[in-house]
């Protein structure tokens, strides 16, 4: 029997419509349209967990509440997160703290011109005592991945760890090696300094599931910073978690996104979205050289199924779409030289498109 956790109220039936639920404990129920069995339970574990989670990392990270709902995203749909902002807004802090939340091991890679793809993916070690070779691991078998100004490493390094993202496995000689289950990268740039850089191939970023792109605090939030960092100098340790995320939590709420209910208009929606960027009308004809890929449409759909469970909800709506269609197409567009010259950003052509495209 297979238990996946999703929330207790979906889809609800009764034990006189399926006779094996009247010889189950009362928090398992068969899900009629899934056809599978549900602790409840561990469904209202998951959410818990997650959630006190999110509410410990807004109290750590002052004034980034959606890059944090943004990287809890991330990690629930198996992607990873390009982020893009200013030095100082607590992009390393953000990961940092999660992986003081969530079971898992962390590693930082500062990514520098002279920086070798083995520097990232391990490599082979002589062992004199026996004449053999033996594999070293590199940082990306770990849980949790910073790839720290990932533009300023060359493409052959940018390769190797774009690859273990999309494969989950490196390949050194003749073998094959997994990476864990449970792993995210979440790779950040700087947007102010682009000498010496190595821009990722558009290519590329179509791995990334979303793109954030980081602002600046406002006023309330930059004097609470003020008030944490020193109470943090004064305790001289940081807080830790009151509980922190297993795996399996975030295995169940994998699961539980994945059996969120949402409609066949919402479904097409997503695509019709997707195909405007292919295939675009008016002024964006004359913007969008190359539209997003299939990696778009489930990124839209993946992220948006996210965001409702994580805002406590069984459902998908339009609005979700909506929420996430900058982070997951804004990488994903390729504008022509026209709009280059005449200053039109991504976030304004999908602007246009929600615009545009009708809402069901």
């Amino acid at each position: 029997m297979v238990l996946v956790a999703i929330r207790p109220s979906l889809y609800p039936i009764s034990q006189r419509e399926c006779r094996p639920c009247a010889r189950l404990p009362l928090q398992y129920r068969l899900n009629s349209l899934f056809g599978f069995y549900v602790n409840t339970a561990q469904v209202d574990s998951t959410y818990e967990s997650i959630t006190s989670a999110v509410s410990w990392l807004n109290s750590k990270i002052i004034g980034q509440d959606e890059l944090i709902q943004r990287l809890m995203m991330s990690l629930l749909c198996g992607g990873h997160l390009l982020v893009e902002g200013a030095p100082g807004l607590a992009k390393t802090r953000a990961i940092k703290e999660l992986a003081e939340a969530v079971e898992g091991e962390f590693h930082r890679i500062q990514f520098t011109p002279d920086l070798l793809p083995s520097d990232v993916t391990g490599t082979e070690i002589y062992r004199p005592e026996d004449g053999s070779f033996k594999f070293q691991e590199g940082p990306i078998f770990h849980n949790l991945i910073l790839a720290d100004e990932i533009n300023r490493a060359p493409a052959k390094v940018q390769s190797a760890l774009l690859e273990a993202m999309g494969e989950h496995q490196v390949s050194i000689g003749r073998e094959t090696f997994k990476l864990p289950d449970l792993f995210l990268v979440m790779a950040t740039q700087n947007p102010i300094e682009q000498e010496g850089t190595y821009p990722l191939p558009e290519a590329q970023l179509d791995r990334f599931l979303m793109h954030f792109v980081v602002g600046y605090p406002d006023a309330d939030a930059e004097t609470k910073i003020l008030n944490l960092v020193r109470s943090e100098t004064q305790l001289g340790a940081p807080t830790p978690p009151t509980h922190e995320v297993s795996q399996q939590h975030v295995f169940a709420a994998r699961q539980a996104i994945l059996a969120q209910h949402m409609t066949e208009s919402v479904e097409r929606y997503i695509v019709q979205l997707v195909m405007a960027t292919r295939a675009p009308t008016s002024d964006l004809t004359r913007w969008i050289e190359y539209g997003a890929s299939p990696r778009g449409t489930i990124a839209l759909d993946l992220c948006s199924r996210a965001l409702a469970w994580i805002e406590g909800r069984d459902f998908v709506s339009p609005e979700d779409v909506q929420n996430v269609a900058h982070d997951c197409l804004r990488h994903r567009l390729i504008l022509t030289f026209e709009a280059d010259a005449q200053g039109i950003t991504s976030d304004q052509v999908i602007d246009d498109l929600l615009t545009e495209v009708a809402v069901p």
